[in-house]
């Protein structure tokens, strides 16, 4: 079974329904055709922030729209290091090997 998805103005209407109407919350649910906890649900969101209540599918609250670039810009700066870190690892090989590479050229000089 998929779950039921509701529009910002269902949800509004129906936390309108309890808080401004008089409504109690288990006839609105049976009315709406939701679980009485949902509508509850509902109207705690709405009580919180009723502005940012319910953005919407795919959309977030500022807060979280910080917190989720932020989480993606401490990814991108770990990647950056590692490729950093990997980087000077080679680096630090070439100048290995090319020391070792310069000592065999200088022993088969030496041996000629």
């Amino acid at each position: 079974m998929e779950r039921r998805r509701f529009t910002r103005e269902f949800k509004l209407e129906a936390v309108k329904l309890v808080r401004e109407r008089g409504v109690s919350a288990a006839q609105a649910a049976r009315d709406l055709g939701v679980h009485e906890n949902v509508l509850r649900k509902w109207g705690q969101e709405f009580g919180s922030d009723p502005v940012q209540a319910f953005p919407g599918h795919g959309q977030m609250k500022p807060a979280q729209q910080e917190i989720e670039r932020l989480r993606r810009e401490v990814n991108k700066l770990k990647a950056e290091r590692a490729a950093h870190d990997h980087t000077l690892g080679q680096n630090h090989e070439v100048k290995r090997s090319g020391a070792t590479s310069a000592r065999i050229m200088a022993q088969a000089d030496r041996a000629m």
